[in-house]
Formats: structure tokens, sequence, C-alpha cells
């Protein structure tokens, strides 16, 4: 039995995991999902650590295993939990993936996501500059329902102010790390992704692992994804 903190990407809405966590308790986890305060201008990385190591201390789960996954932006915060709590493994999911000393914002021109993120778009032949490009981009392959319950919740807040942290750690973490991939992603394209986690993660031993589904697999495929973790478990 595993203890599964689970944090997500902008927005911060430990919503997003919700489909996901009675599959993980199912299965026998210990499961938390974060919520971040991705609307406090004032939040750098710092904050959203420090409420993430709350989170697991208000759930007085067992410590003495655990797992953290980090999905898109998370891959800024799940990796300095590895300073903050016993973490024995860390898997990031259609994640960002930070250099040392690396801004978030300056991931994305460090990274060429804008032009992979594109090109893939008009390869596939739908408009990444349309109004509906969310929708595309995102919820191409949820459930109708699911994103109907996700837009009733109305427009997540992201502040800028996590983007503007410089990642802290100088190496790595010396903790054991998986990458598992939408193979389905637009918004971070598989190819993309199998490029910069070669470039960033590559000497560590980490590859880019697939799964179907795309940048919200959480919302899409909750079975498959909970069973992926588990294997990982």
């Amino acid at each position: 039995m595993s203890t599964v903190v689970l944090i997500p990407g902008a927005g911060g809405d430990a919503w997003y995991w919700h489909l996901v966590v009675p599959e993980l308790r199912a299965r026998g986890h210990r499961v938390v999902p974060v919520d971040l305060p991705a609307d406090d201008e004032k939040a750098g990385l710092d904050v959203s650590v420090d409420a993430a190591v709350a989170a697991v201390d208000r759930s007085e789960v067992d410590r003495s295993d655990v797992v953290v996954v980090g999905q898109s932006m998370g891959g800024l915060t799940a990796p300095l939990l590895c300073d903050r709590l016993p973490v024995r493994l860390l898997v990031l999911l259609n994640a960002m993936t930070p250099r040392p000393g690396e801004t978030g914002g300056q991931w994305w021109s460090a990274t060429g996501h804008r032009q992979a993120y594109v090109a893939a778009a008009r390869a596939a032949r739908w408009d990444p500059e349309a109004d509906d490009w969310i929708g595309n981009a995102f919820f191409h392959d949820v459930p109708a329902a699911v994103t109907a319950a996700a837009f009733a919740r109305g427009e997540l807040a992201q502040s800028d102010r996590p983007f503007a942290d410089p990642f802290p750690l100088d190496r790595w973490p010396d903790v054991p790390t998986r990458f598992l991939q939408g193979r389905d992603d637009r918004f971070f394209p598989l190819e993309f992704q199998r490029r910069v986690v070669a470039e960033r993660l590559g000497p560590l031993g980490v590859t880019v692992d697939e799964m179907p589904g795309g940048h919200l697999v959480a919302l899409s495929r909750p079975v498959e994804l909970a069973e992926r973790l588990c294997e990982y478990l």
C-alpha cells in the first residue's frame, strides 16, 4: 500500500483527480489529491510545495511509502516535494520537465513548445488559433458529461507568479522517476515530450512511457491511468 500524492496542473484544482482517486483507493492505496493556490498572485513554487505538504499533513496518512504524481504544470512542483517528504517514486504525467535555474516562463521557448504544438495541430487538421482551442487541445477526448462538469465549475485562475521562479534544485532529485505520456495529447505532443525528456532526463535513464489519452488523461481515462500508476507502484 502506497500513499499517492496527486499534484494538478495549471489551475491547481484537486477536482482534476476526482475520477482517479476512487480507482486508486479501490486498489488499496492511500490518496492525497492536492489543491494549489493557483489564483494567488503572490504564491510562487515554494507556496505550492507548502500547500502540498500541508495537504499530506492534514490527511494524516502513512508516510512510509510516498509516491508523488505531477500532472502538466505540476511537473514544476512535484520534484520539489522530494526534499520535504520521504518520496520513493516520482511520476511525471504529461508534464513540464524543468532544468535547474530555468523558470517556468522560460520553459516554453527553451523547449520550442509553441512550434511543436502548432505543427502537431496542423498535422491533425485542427486550428490552434481558433476560439475553441481549449476544447480541441484539452477536452477533445474527455467524455461530454465530464467536460460539462468541468466547465460548470467555472474558468480556473492561474497566476503567472509560479512561472517566474527559477527551478531551485541544482540537480534532479535522487528518486526513481517515471514519465507517463498520453499519446493523444494535443497540448504537449508525444514527439515533443520524447525529445524534451531525452534531453533533460535521458542521462538519468528516464524514458517516455505511453498510454492512450490526451492531456487531461485523468478525466478521459481514469481507470487506465490508475492501472498504469499501480503498475509503477
